[in-house]
């Protein structure tokens, strides 16, 4: 079940105060945004918050920043290093399989570079009360992107609007790397199976969501434009996800 109304924004004291929430971060060059992403987070009145970071092996030392961090933050940061630049995905993979490990009953999944503001997640617990999934939504009533041209909101439209068709999606923004799950969620899906590195991956999420039925709700954010560094976004990315989805539809309607 979808729900991609425009929500409440009020927030539930209790939900805070009880949940143990874990924020899971990949990072690939970083180094420069992981602090003030890490500052925000615990600025944020919730005090079980914890935060596991997934490095790739990132050259400019994001891996020793995060380190630095976690020693500084008395073990409320975790961090997981991979050696080579393994994808979006698996990393995500990762961070979601040590969360469940260390007992969270609610996982975020963001990007470090600041271009999700972490204030919207005190709407997003709210909202799990009565969902199993919340997506950081740029297309629905309330939603956009910052510092967009009117070509590129065009292009990223029809881009999203072609990729939940490929997909037989019913969400509206398919490819949101800004999303809260109950780890109940996390815990019955088979995330092994899926198969693109890049944003693909959120789609796929996305898929086996709507295919087991999970209740889903869209609250409306405006993604930032990142502070600092360069996009990850590549041509054989989105190739990459278009091809694979294709299949992913295609096997879900022989199996129906």
């Amino acid at each position: 079940m979808c729900d991609t109304s425009n929500p409440s924004t009020s927030t539930n004291k209790n939900l805070l105060t009880n949940k143990k929430v874990t924020v899971v971060l990949p990072t690939y060059n970083e180094a420069s945004n992981l602090p003030d992403v890490t500052h925000s987070l615990f600025s944020l009145d919730l005090p079980t918050l914890n935060v596991i970071v997934v490095d790739d092996g990132s050259p400019d030392g994001t891996g020793q920043v995060a380190e630095q961090l976690a020693i500084r933050l008395g073990g409320h940061l975790e961090v997981i290093h991979r050696d080579t630049k393994q994808g979006l995905g698996t990393a995500y993979v990762a961070g979601f399989k040590r969360a469940i490990q260390n007992g969270a009953e609610v996982v975020i999944e963001m990007d470090a570079d600041q271009s999700h503001d972490v204030t919207y997640l005190p709407a997003f617990l709210n909202h799990l009360e009565s969902s199993d999934v919340v997506i950081g939504s740029r297309y629905v009533r309330g939603g956009g992107s910052e510092e967009w041209s009117a070509f590129r909101r065009f292009i990223s439209g029809l881009g999203n609007l072609g990729i939940r068709w490929v997909a037989g999606l019913k969400v509206h923004d398919a490819t949101s790397g800004f999303k809260a799950f109950r780890v109940s969620v996390l815990k019955r899906l088979d995330m092994d199976v899926f198969r693109c590195s890049g944003f693909g991956f959120q789609v796929e999420m996305a898929h086996a969501c709507q295919q087991m039925g999970y209740r889903v709700i869209e609250h409306p954010i405006i993604f930032k434009k990142r502070a600092d560094g360069k996009s990850k976004m590549s041509a054989f990315i989105v190739a990459e996800a278009l091809w694979k989805l294709f299949f992913l539809r295609w096997r879900t309607q022989i199996r129906n």
